[in-house]
């Protein structure tokens, strides 16, 4: 039976993998997103996934720009079917923001940028803050930087395999990145670590 992948659209969805591709990007709450980020995210197929985008591109869902996709407002007007669920992220990082640093130099600085194991995937933006998202290169561990008012938050999604010390090793790539950005500007900040029962600070 092809289910329904969502209600008041010109046409319903004639396979489960667009069902899957729809419903994580409700699931992620995502506005922006690359061809990239998504494939590894699902492990599907360069065509099978174009061919996918270029229907919901057609049906006015997303639209393509020069660095991805952006999300439009009519993917609030449907009725998603739920596909897939994952448990919430675990913190690993915590660093509070220097008071002089403007967020919008922080995501402008990360937005797209790829390193050490981590792949750009995309970006959430909602009242509480912006997240911004990273996919290991197998796309096994998702990495998410949570910016809410002065204080960014670093979490794992553990998605094909729980490697608590690679989703650790990527966290500090991210933060060696925003690193640099922040001594561009001669910033510091303070780092909190969560891991096993132990919590300490490190001065930068």
């Amino acid at each position: 039976m092809i289910p329904l992948l969502y209600v008041g659209c010109h046409e319903l969805a004639s396979s489960q993998r667009d069902a899957d591709v729809l419903s994580l990007i409700e699931e992620e709450d995502l506005k922006r997103f690359t061809f990239d980020g998504l494939k590894r995210r699902l492990a599907l197929h360069p065509e099978t996934l174009s061919r996918i985008l270029d229907r919901f591109e057609d049906e006015g869902i997303i639209k393509k720009e020069k660095d991805g996709y952006k999300v439009t407002t009519k993917i609030a007007k449907l009725k998603v079917q739920k596909t897939r669920h994952y448990e919430n992220g675990v913190p690993l990082l915590q660093s509070y923001l220097p008071s002089n640093m403007q967020t919008q130099q922080l995501i402008d600085g990360l937005t797209g940028k790829w390193f050490g194991l981590l792949r750009w995937f995309g970006l959430t933006q909602d009242d509480r803050g912006i997240t911004m998202k990273w996919i290991t290169e197998d796309g096994g561990i998702q990495i998410n930087a949570i910016i809410e008012d002065s204080l960014l938050t670093i979490e794992a999604k553990f998605l094909r395999e729980n490697n608590l010390n690679r989703a650790i090793s990527a966290s500090y790539q991210l933060m060696t990145y925003l690193g640099k950005i922040m001594s561009s500007r001669h910033l510091a900040s303070h780092v909190g670590y969560f891991g096993d029962s132990n919590v300490f600070l490190m001065s930068a």
